[in-house]
């Protein structure tokens, strides 16, 4: 035998070849479908966040609290000022609804 019979081997059959193909798109098939479900249970998991309003107001609440906290923290006569002014005027539009049932 010669090296270049050697080195070539057997020569794979038209047959071989195409079950090797068929084998092959069955994996890629397969790997494409599993990207695929992934990638819909990832749409899935941001839509149920997005319409899950009790969880939303959770967040944001929990955001606004950060940020009350933050600017207390760094401007406290500031958010004393703010607080008062609140009260002030939660106080006067409870006024003004009681007022206006009496009247």
């Amino acid at each position: 035998m010669t090296a270049a019979t050697d080195a070539s081997g057997p020569r794979p059959s038209k047959r071989d070849a195409a079950a090797r193909e068929r084998n092959l798109t069955r994996v890629q098939a397969k790997i494409a479908s599993q990207q695929a479900r992934a990638q819909f249970a990832e749409t899935l998991n941001a839509l149920e966040d997005k319409l899950n309003v009790p969880k939303q107001v959770g967040m944001r609440t929990e955001r606004a609290k950060v940020k009350l906290r933050r600017f207390a923290d760094e401007q406290p006569v500031a958010a004393v000022v703010v607080a008062v002014g609140v009260v002030a005027a939660v106080g006067i539009g409870v006024w003004l609804a009681v007022r206006s049932k009496f009247d």
